[in-house]
């Protein structure tokens, strides 16, 4: 390792320093090391040699990965995006420009084409941007210098064995800072379990301009986690005035009705199988109630947003319209720090959340509910901001 590399990474020769001079050393010492554990791993010297050559430590992969955001943008401007009219209309355009492997998909996987098309714009815009970081070096860096190195070491692992086996060469091997790879941003765990050689020319390919390879490689993980053809992921419901915010469990949507839980056509949902009510923002904004296949997309991201984002987009991409409740406006999940602090004040005011540990569970919830009914207010349980002003 060498200050050329360092300077190779945006740093300029100047501000080297002997910080980086250490970490330079510090990782070429890791190197040495990781490859007898990468040897053991049956990781060919050959194979090592081809992966590392003119590998880098890249700063801002650490950087990136000890300061990212804990989620709170507001919904109503994640999925403004998630589903905007241009990532609509270019998903349906995809959707009929590969019409006939996406047939094939769906008949091999029985993942339905708007649903694959939903996930590759919500990862990388259709492929736009697939990310261009090499994927060793990135890996390598968190592995030796990240939060998480036993994990980052383990995809390096995986990384290797791809090359290995050939399906990509190592200078092709690229994707985000995180170590993502491809059309639809398999981390490579996720590619050596799951991909697929959709196309039969003996490459598992997710990196090439032809997609096929990335969309099958998705309908198989969807597959493989018992995704339902036929089955929404949810549907969006209108409650009744003075419902019981606290019934939320799963039950059939003939009992929701009986409940006066109705699409927004006015009509029971549909016997999609048993589904549970969510309220993502509260009483104030959509209602859904969720089915099996919303958990198949929570093992691709299990952020609510992202599920929520891939469903509605693939909906509008089959043809559906937007929602008819609109998100509140501004309405933004609370930090951990928040959620924390809520509970605390909860607490101190004798709705106890039996802990404070920043996680809104049943509890908290019950909490919430008990207290937002001696206010007299909708009892939806919902951890908003609004109601920790309210407490402070």
């Amino acid at each position: 390792m060498d200050r050329r590399q360092f300077i190779a990474t945006g740093i300029s020769a100047a501000a080297l320093g002997s910080t980086a001079q250490a970490q330079a050393s510090g990782f070429g010492n890791w190197i040495a090391g990781f490859r007898s554990r990468a040897r053991a791993a049956g990781i060919s010297d050959r194979t090592f040699d081809a992966a590392f050559a003119g590998v880098q430590y890249l700063p801002d992969s650490i950087r990136r990965d000890r300061n990212q955001a804990e989620f709170v943008k507001p919904l109503g401007e994640y999925m403004a995006t998630a589903a905007s009219d241009a990532r609509v209309t270019n998903g349906r355009a995809m959707v009929r420009q590969y019409a006939n492997v996406l047939a094939r998909i769906e008949a091999t996987y029985q993942v339905e084409p708007h649903v694959v098309v939903a996930v590759w714009g919500m990862e990388t815009n259709y492929g736009q941007r697939r990310g261009d970081v090499p994927l060793i070096s990135t890996l390598a860096t968190l592995a030796y210098d990240g939060r998480r190195g036993r994990f980052f070491e383990e995809q390096l692992i995986a990384a290797l064995r791809i090359l290995q086996r050939g399906d990509v060469a190592p200078r092709n091997m690229t994707g985000s800072w995180a170590g993502a790879m491809g059309h639809t941003q398999f981390i490579p765990t996720s590619y050596q379990a799951y991909a697929v050689d959709f196309t039969g020319d003996g490459r598992r390919d997710i990196w090439a301009d032809d997609p096929s390879d990335a969309l099958a490689s998705t309908a198989a993980y969807f597959r493989r986690f018992n995704w339902r053809r036929g089955q929404p992921w949810g549907v969006e419901v209108l409650l009744p005035r003075g419902f019981d915010f606290g019934q939320t469990s799963r039950r059939s949507p003939a009992a929701w009705a009986q409940l006066g839980v109705r699409g927004v056509d006015g009509n029971a949902v549909p016997n999609y199988g048993e589904a549970s009510l969510i309220m993502p923002t509260g009483a104030g904004g959509p209602a859904f109630l969720i089915f099996a296949n919303y958990t198949t997309i929570s093992r691709y991201n299990n952020a609510q947003a992202y599920i929520i984002g891939v469903g509605h987009l693939g909906d509008r991409i089959r043809g559906m319209g937007p929602l008819r409740t609109q998100w509140p406006a501004g309405e933004r999940g609370l930090t951990r720090a928040e959620r924390r602090e809520l509970q605390q004040r909860l607490t101190n005011a004798g709705f106890s959340t039996g802990g404070v540990d920043g996680r809104i569970g049943p509890n908290s919830m019950a909490a919430i509910r008990a207290y937002q009914r001696s206010q007299g207010l909708p009892a939806d349980g919902y951890a908003s901001l609004r109601l920790l002003q309210r407490l402070r």
